[in-house]
């Protein structure tokens, strides 16, 4: 797996990142969605760069002009809820890209903090030969987003694969990039050292689903 971690390079980026780990300013959900979607086209942004560019003739009022433009057929699969707002900023910058929605969650054992993922809802577009994007804001232990390209598989097969993430932690990536193809990309702002006995990436921002949404009802 080859690893993009863009907040190695000082960039306007750090400044939506300190923004949403503040403890003060992430409790404006509007703005904490907003900054969410914005590195999510900072993200795209280094992403495309990757991509396969073809060239392409342009019309204009006084002439033509060659240029290069992106021939990837794009699927953007958000892993539901937290990672609407990161899908948003990847839409912003891939106008024809298809949308895929799944959900994956920490089902909680009773009267413990020990965990496991359950993905239950998976609505997704023909991936054959299509460029997927796996968007999930917090990269924690790793096993929703091995979890969710599993299921995808069965769906189809893509050509190329892309992780696009806010905030992970180092095991988290260490896990995924044993369980995921050798030629995928993590796209990635910043990586913290380590995880809390709840599975929380610290020092994180906290729950990402909650600060976007609001807090949910535990089962």
């Amino acid at each position: 797996m080859y690893i993009h971690q863009l907040a190695k390079t000082n960039s306007v980026l750090n400044s939506f990142l300190s923004e949403i780990r503040s403890d003060t300013i992430q409790n404006d959900k509007m703005r904490f969605r907003r900054n969410i979607e914005r590195i999510g086209e900072i993200l795209c942004y280094e992403m495309s760069k990757s991509f396969i560019y073809k060239s392409h003739d342009v019309n204009t009022p006084l002439g033509q002009k060659s240029t290069f433009i992106h021939s990837n057929k794009v699927v953007i699969c958000s892993i539901l809820r937290a990672g609407l707002p990161l899908h948003i900023g990847v839409l912003n910058y891939f106008d024809s890209a298809e949308s895929a929605f799944i959900s994956a969650y920490r089902k909680h054992k009773k009267n413990t903090i020990d965990f496991e993922i359950k993905v239950e809802y998976v609505a997704c577009p023909d991936l054959h030969d299509k460029t997927l994007v796996i968007v999930d804001p917090m990269l924690a232990t790793g096993q929703s987003l091995v979890l969710t390209h599993n299921a995808l598989l069965k769906i189809g097969q893509p050509k190329d694969l892309h992780i696009l993430s806010v905030i992970g932690a180092q095991a988290g990536v260490g896990y995924i990039e044993q369980q995921l193809p050798e030629n995928s990309h993590l796209w990635i702002a910043d990586i913290d050292k380590e995880l809390d006995e709840k599975g929380y990436i610290v020092p994180g921002l906290g729950d990402a689903g909650d600060l976007a949404f609001g807090e949910k009802l535990q089962k």
